[in-house]
Order: structure tokens, then sequence, then C-alpha cells
């Protein structure tokens, strides 16, 4: 067994040999080195594509991605839809930074409903029923330090929003995350400590940075697997003088939704005629790889305001923590057979990063997707963008568009509650003035968004399943060890914010490895 003795930086070389070789330090990556590091005498090394600011306690995090108030826009991979919505071009923002999206995101810890899980154990995936994942909820959540915002931390448009909810039939609950519940509005729970943002860096790798077992090694991408006879050999990364090759005893690939997928098809994993349209040899037959991408559509109602408001707002700001996002309603649309299958959600505040002034939404979620896209490489450049077409509101029956519709009339009915209208004003979204369905269908369609919800790229299902590339464990099927854990292995995308779903795949397939 190999050991590391010493912590590496950027600047270090990186190591000839891990037993284990973590690609990608997100919010599931890097709680899989942590657990495994804390938990093992063996060795691990944790490869990050962007910047290791090092412990929260150093002080080196920038600002924007310790301060919760608002969502960075820096350390962004810099995927996007590229001709796919012609002429507009949609952001896929993915962070490129140790801690993954958790170093980026709203903070929404949010679980999701019951009836996903179990939808997951029912697909042929033992392990991920919801009682056998509440004690990894619990435990993600502490390790996050999760916690539900007190009723004088809610700011006048959050709170005038529960009070509308409440008026349109959506009743004030305890707790969104309660997983059998399925009508309600609430704080939403966050994982931010005195308006820090609290990522999994933090939570997971500062307690085990002095561990000699375990080297964080930021800036380096990788390239591609070495695969022979059914087994990783080794990891080649991108170096600064050409590429580095890293033997490994077993690989776990936690690159993301898009990262994963593009490095299994560089390794020659994947399509085998998409792969050599591209000029690489197949190494492995898994047609899986890069399809099954789904994601939550989402549509922005935006409204003009009032002084009252501003002012409402300003007088809090002066003497409370201001966060842009706070609130969550889980609601029904018509289509709604089980659960829930809407998230509608108040956004807003003083624009104090485009200094744009004070913006106030209502933001509409479809949490149950029929729609599935493509995630693809161009060629076996690494450095290469990434071919991604979501296909939002594709589905044959229309049923993703009929949901956002359904969503549109919901989110309007609050805006109309007397505890609302007077303080919001009038609807300012680009068409917003459609009344009829087909308007406001066509509303949707031509403002549809997405949620920063990716998913499902690197789908888990049994070996019998020729859309399954991992089982139920993450081991890619045909490797013996080789691993993928992190959103791409979801089949089906839960209702959720899906930064405390992924962490749990990382807590899950991090304590199976661990048994092993």
């Amino acid at each position: 067994m190999a050991r590391i003795h010493e912590p590496l930086s950027a600047r270090a070389p990186l190591p000839k040999f891990a037993d284990t070789v973590v690609i990608g330090g997100g919010t599931a990556g890097a709680a899989i080195a942590g657990l495994l590091a804390e938990h093992s005498d063996q060795s691990v090394l944790l490869i990050e594509g962007g910047p290791d600011y090092g412990p929260f306690e150093a002080g080196r995090w920038p600002a924007d991605l310790i301060d919760a108030v608002t969502i960075p826009i820096t350390h962004d991979w810099g995927y996007n839809s590229g001709d796919q919505y012609a002429p507009r071009v949609i952001g896929f923002e993915r962070a490129r930074v140790i801690g993954g999206c958790s170093s980026h995101n709203g903070c929404a810890a949010i679980w999701g409903s019951s009836v996903d899980y179990d939808g997951w154990a029912a697909l042929g995936n033992p392990g991920w029923s919801t009682d056998e994942l509440r004690p990894l909820f619990r435990a993600a959540s502490e390790r996050l330090r999760v916690r539900i915002p007190e009723p004088h931390e809610i700011t006048p448009f959050q709170r005038a929003a529960l009070d509308a909810a409440a008026e349109a039939g959506i009743p004030r609950v305890a707790d969104l995350n309660n997983l059998d519940e399925n009508l309600g509005m609430a704080p939403s729970p966050a994982n931010i400590v005195n308006g820090v943002r609290w990522n999994t860096a933090f939570a997971y790798l500062d307690p085990v940075r002095e561990r000699t077992n375990i080297a964080i090694v930021g800036h380096f991408v990788c390239d591609r697997l070495e695969i022979n006879s059914g087994r990783v050999s080794a990891v080649i990364v991108a170096g600064r003088e050409g590429p580095v090759r890293i033997e490994a005893g077993r690989v776990i690939v936690a690159a993301g939704t898009y990262g994963s997928p593009s490095i299994l098809q560089r390794s020659g994993v994947g399509d085998p005629s998409e792969l050599r349209s591209v000029g690489i040899a197949p190494t492995l037959d898994l047609p899986g790889v890069g399809r099954n991408l789904h994601d939550h559509p989402r549509v922005s109602l935006r409204y003009a305001g009032s002084r009252e408001l501003e002012d409402m707002t300003s007088a809090f700001a002066r003497d409370h923590w201001m966060p842009e996002e706070q609130t969550i309603a889980k609601a029904q649309s018509s289509r709604c057979a089980r659960a829930f299958d809407l998230h509608i959600y108040p956004v807003g505040g003083l624009d104090t990063v485009n200094r744009t002034g004070w913006w106030w939404t209502l933001e509409v979620a479809c949490l149950t997707p029929r729609s599935r896209g493509t995630l693809r490489i161009a060629s076996a450049d690494s450095s290469a963008p990434l071919i991604i077409d979501h296909r939002y509101l594709s589905d044959p029956d229309d049923e993703d568009l009929r949901v956002m519709a359904d969503g549109v009339a919901l989110a309007r009915d609050f805006a109309a509650k007397p505890a609302l209208s007077r303080l919001v004003g009038s609807d300012i979204s680009t068409n917003s003035s459609a009344t009829t369905r087909v308007e406001v269908e066509s509303f949707v369609r031509q403002n549809c968004l997405h949620y920063f919800h990716p998913v499902g790229t690197c789908r888990m299902g049994p070996a019998n399943d020729r859309a399954a590339v991992v089982d139920s464990r993450g081991r890619i099927h045909g490797l013996d060890n080789a691993y993928v854990a992190d959103a791409s292995i979801v089949p089906v995308i839960p209702r959720a914010n899906t930064n405390i779903p992924a962490l749990v795949v990382g807590e899950r397939i991090a304590r199976w490895l661990l048994e092993r």
C-alpha cells in the first residue's frame, strides 16, 4: 500500500501512484475523498480542475465564494448550450473550484420526496430506498451545518411570499425536508453558517488535510483513463508541461454530470459509433454514457417592485443578513399524480454584483421532467467545448410544458394575493401579458431556463439494462476498479435542489467502498 506523506500544492509534482484517485473535488468528490482518508489508511489523491484555496481557517478563499448572499459568477467551467437554442445561448454554470457547486450555489439544502428514492430502488438499484438513505441525508446535512432560518431572519419579500402562498392555498409548513409531505411552503434549510456558504471542502476535507494519506491537488484536469483488460490502470491528467500518468489501485470519477461522461468518452467508454466519429478507439461499449441528461426546466416571472418593498428591504438589511433566496413552495400542478411536481420560489433584492438595481422574481420549476437530452464530446481534446443538448420541453406528450404552464398560473396567483400584490407591483416579464393557455405555453417555450440541477448522464442500473453505465454501487459496468459517484449516476432527478442528493450519492458510495 502506497502512502502520501505530505500535502501537495498545485505547484507540487503529482504522485506516480495512489490507492484511490478521486477525479473531481466537487460536492460528491470532496466528500468521498474526505471520508476515505478519514476512515482508512489507504492513500487518496483528489484531483480538482479548479483551484484549491486550502482550509477555511486559513482565510484564502475569495469573498464571492464565501458570501452566501448572492450566487458567484466566477470559477465557472464555461459550459453552454451553443447553438441548440439559437439565438439564445444558455449558460450551464458549473463551479470549477474545490467543493464544486457546493462552493457556488444558493445553498438550498433540500432532500426531495420519498417517492424519488423509492423509485430509484424500484429501477433495480438496491440500497437507494428512502429508508436506507434517511441516515445519509441526516449525516450530510449535519456535516454541512444545515439549519432552517429563524422567523426574524426572513426578509420582507420572503415573508410576504409566505403569506401570499397561504392565501393561495399552499400552507406554511415546518420543514421542507419532510420527505412524506407533499404540499407547503417554508424557509429553506440551508448550508449557511453566519452568512458563509459552508461547502463540502470545509465539511469533509478540512478535517483531514493534515493527514499523511491524502493529497489534494488543484488546477489539474483529467484527460482520460487508461484501460487494460477490464481495469483502469492509470489516470492521465493534463499537466502544464504535457500529460501526466498516475497509476491507481482504483479510480472514482466524480467530475459531475457534464464532466464525468466526457472523461469516460475520451477514455473510449461509450457508444462506439459516436466515439469513432471523433477519432477515439472504443474500449468499452456502454451506449448510455452521455444519455439521459435532464434537469428541472424553469421560467422566471419578473416584477416591477415598489418603493415600499425597497424601503422595507433596505431597513431590514441594516440589521440583518440579506440573502436573495430563502423560501420555497412545494406545489402541485393539475397533472400531478403523486407527491408534488413544482417548486415556486421568490428571488430578489438589490443586485450588488451587476449593479442593475432592485429586482424581484417568482421562479417556477417543473420537478418531474420527462424530457431527456444528451452530452457528447466534440473531439478527443479535453479543452474542447462539450456538445450539451438538454432538449427541455421536448417530451412527445408535452407534459413538461403543461406542468410549467400550470406553475406560471400558480405563481401569478401568488403575486395577485393581497400579502404580495401591493409590494411586487406589475409583472414585467417578456411576453407576460399572455393570458390564454396557448400564450402562456408560448411564453414558457421562449423563456425556459434550467434550475442548475443536471443529472443522469452515467445513470445507475443493473447490467442487463443497456442504458445503464454503473451498477447500484457506482461501479462502471465492465470495469473492476472504476466507479462514478456524483449526480451523473442519478437515474431520475429527485424533486429537490440537487446539492444534498449529490452529496448523499457521495456518502452512499464512500461507505460501500470503505466496507470493501
